[in-house]
């Protein structure tokens, strides 16, 4: 498909998408294991219900062109946006970068298609939303590294509850573009 636009764009997913997306998660988390970083999402998160959730509630985007054969669209990352206090960012050990409204980025997961859609995705959540919040564990090295390539500073260890239910340390992250 060379010379062809790509017309990347983000939209949210819809129910079709479901097992696209449960399949990009599988991916994710096969690699962060063999990255080192293997209970961060173990073999289970995010569950089904919860991704369920995050289409109905529209919170689903997906990082998607249309490069795929005869020019059918392909996914290329998914997340989940968040408006609102987040209630496990509201202690921090350390401080976030100011006090103002901001939109948090969850399950930011890429489908290996093309390089750089991670990046691609926390632009446009700052572009979007203009403040952004997220985190990562300390295990996973690639997506402290993405961050911080594209902008975003570390302002401390926030706790949440892990997959096992039992408390868990996430570093977390602020971008705010004025």
């Amino acid at each position: 498909m060379s010379g062809q636009q790509s017309d990347e764009h983000i939209r949210k997913a819809t129910q079709a998408d479901f097992e696209t997306i449960q399949r990009n998660f599988d991916r994710a988390r096969k690699l962060m294991a063999q990255n080192g970083n293997p209970t961060q999402w173990g073999t289970i998160w995010p569950p089904a219900e919860l991704v369920q959730q995050d289409i109905d509630g529209g919170n689903a985007m997906l990082l998607v062109d249309n490069a795929g054969e005869n020019g059918s669209e392909r996914v290329l990352a998914q997340f989940a946006m968040f408006t609102g206090l987040e209630p496990t960012y509201a202690e921090i050990e350390g401080k976030w970068l100011d006090d103002d409204d901001y939109a948090t980025m969850h399950r930011l997961a890429s489908s290996g298609l093309k390089r750089h859609s991670a990046k691609t995705c926390l632009d446009w959540a700052v572009k979007t939303y203009g403040n952004v919040r997220c985190d990562t564990h300390p295990d996973n090295l690639a997506m402290q590294h993405v961050f911080e390539g594209d902008g975003f500073q570390r302002c401390g260890l926030i706790h949440v509850m892990n997959i096992t239910d039992k408390p868990d340390v996430r570093i977390g992250y602020q971008r705010h573009e004025r």
